[in-house]
């Protein structure tokens, strides 16, 4: 077996990146989300996702906008984030391991904690409002 390396530049960012968003549009969970619910435009939304995780594993590529914001109407729940992690995690494990791909994990983990907790708040609260 060939051994892994680390994350550690761009090039490497966008081999991830592309490898993982090959498994969200083949995954029967995630992929009616971001291909008939948001409509993504691939080849937009690709580069915005090689100068996110540029920026918080580098602290370089130039991210800017508010990713949160992005999911507030979009109909995803608990599973949908469990989904998005294994995948994300499964693919830094089929090329990376290190600092840097252990780092990416934990951040995705922060992510998908941080946005679903966000959104079930939100919609609770809407709930309460009726």
């Amino acid at each position: 077996m060939k051994p892994k390396n680390d994350i550690q530049n761009e090039e490497n960012i966008k081999l991830l990146v592309d490898t993982f968003y090959d498994k969200v549009n083949q995954n029967l969970i995630l992929s009616p989300i971001f291909n008939d619910f948001a409509a993504v435009d691939w080849s937009s939304h690709l580069p915005i996702m090689y100068r996110f995780w540029n920026g918080i594993l580098f602290g370089e590529g130039g991210y800017k906008g508010n990713p949160f914001e992005k999911h507030i109407p979009l109909p995803i729940d608990k599973t949908h984030f469990e989904n998005w992690l294994n995948l994300f995690v499964e693919t830094v494990d089929e090329f990376f391991e290190g600092n840097k791909a252990e780092e990416a994990k934990q951040r995705a983990s922060i992510i998908a904690y941080t946005f679903q907790s966000k959104l079930e708040y939100m919609n609770g609260k809407k709930n309460d409002l009726k």
